[in-house]
C-alpha cells in the first residue's frame, strides 16, 4: 500500500477518535485532532496537507477554547468551583467502567450532585447548581464538537482535493 493512502486512512481513524474524545472527555478530543492532521501534513508533503493543517487546527483550537469559555464563563456565573467538575469527571471515568454506554453520564452528574450537596449541604441548591454545571458542560461539548466536525471536513476536503 502507498505511504500516503495508508497515512491518510490512519489520521482519517485518528481523526474520528479525536472526535469522541471530544464528547468522551477521556481522550485528548481536539488536540489529537491537531496532531492527526499534522501527521497527514508530513505525510502528504504537499501545499494541500499543509493548508488542511492550518484551517484545520484553527478550527479544532477554536473549539477547545469556545467549549473552555463557554464552560467557564457559566460556571464562573453561578459560582460552582472547579473542584465540582473535577470530581464528577473522576466519578464519571469510573461509572463509564461500572456501567457501560451511560456510565460516564451518570457517573459525572451524580458526582457533581453529591460534590455539590457536600459544599451547599442543601438538596435543592445542588440539585440546582449541578444542573446549571451540566447545561454549560453540555453547551461547551457542543461548540467544541460542532468545531471538531469541521476539522474534520476540511481534512476530509483535503483528501479529495490532494488525491483527486
Amino acid at each position: 500500500m502507498d505511504f500516503q493512502v495508508l497515512m491518510t486512512v490512519v489520521s482519517g481513524l485518528l481523526i474520528a477518535v479525536g472526535t469522541a474524545g471530544v464528547v468522551v472527555p477521556v481522550l485528548p478530543g481536539s488536540v489529537l485532532i491537531v496532531g492527526s492532521l499534522l501527521l497527514w501534513a508530513f505525510a502528504v508533503e504537499s501545499a494541500v496537507g499543509w493548508v488542511v493543517f492550518v484551517l484545520g487546527s484553527l478550527f479544532a483550537v477554536a473549539g477547545l477554547l469556545s467549549g473552555l469559555v463557554l464552560t467557564g464563563r457559566t460556571l464562573k456565573r453561578q459560582q460552582i468551583p472547579g473542584r465540582s467538575v473535577t470530581i464528577g469527571l473522576i466519578i464519571g471515568v469510573v461509572g463509564m467502567f461500572a456501567v457501560p454506554v451511560v456510565g460516564l453520564f451518570l457517573g459525572f452528574a451524580l458526582g457533581l450532585f453529591a460534590s455539590e450537596y457536600q459544599r451547599q449541604r442543601n438538596a435543592r441548591s445542588a440539585l440546582s447548581s449541578s444542573l446549571q454545571a451540566l447545561k454549560a458542560t453540555g453547551l461547551g461539548i457542543l461548540a467544541e464538537l460542532g468545531f471538531a466536525f469541521a476539522a474534520g471536513t476540511t481534512w476530509i476536503l483535503g483528501v479529495w482535493v490532494h488525491f483527486a
